[in-house]
């Protein structure tokens, strides 16, 4: 659970980026398919923006508590692939 925990403080910086996305992808496209696929997109781009800055360091205490930067990444994308379609779902339903 603390490790969760951990990913979840991790991904804290990028929900507001996710969640500004998720606003323009469902004003173009309310469909779930083309989200999820900009949603990996934008994915691999934190982890290769994480993984050639500085901000390598965030990664080497996530290293240090058992946490993978594949693992961290994925449960990342998960729980971000989780928040979009409850979004798309409720704003297809109020348009």
């Amino acid at each position: 659970m603390y490790r969760f925990l951990a990913i979840l403080s991790f991904y804290k910086p990028f929900v507001v980026w996710s969640l500004l996305v998720t606003v323009v992808v469902a004003f173009f496209n309310v469909q779930i398919a083309p989200a999820i696929a900009t949603k990996l997109f934008l994915t691999v781009f934190a982890w290769y923006y994480v993984s050639e800055t500085p901000n390598k360091r965030k990664l080497t205490f996530y290293k240090n508590i058992g946490i993978s930067p594949l693992k961290l990444f994925s449960i990342m994308f998960i729980v971000d692939c989780f928040l979009t379609v409850i979004y798309l779902t409720i704003f297809k339903e109020f348009t």
